[in-house]
């Protein structure tokens, strides 16, 4: 099975039982999750919310800055020339 297919079998509940292990460090069973186990369920974890969660849902969004008065950050407004 390729890692595409294993991805298109992946449902919400195997993908919160993956964050829950890379979370705590261990399976559900108690065994203990290796450095490569994890890394594989992290990159599984954020390839299955690319294509089936809207981009502000996804681990590690970063929603954009903003200011106190809701105007948009310094770097985002448009330049007026004099």
């Amino acid at each position: 099975m390729s890692f595409a297919e294993l991805l298109r079998n992946l449902n919400p509940q195997v993908i919160g039982s993956l964050k829950r292990a890379i979370e705590l460090g261990k399976w559900p069973n108690g065994v203990a999750i290796t450095a490569d186990q994890r890394r594989l369920c992290a990159e599984a974890v954020a390839n299955w919310e690319r294509v089936n969660l809207p981009e502000e849902a996804q681990v590690g969004h970063v929603p954009p800055k903003s200011t106190p008065c809701g105007d948009k950050p310094e770097d985002e407004q448009e330049l007026s020339w004099v």
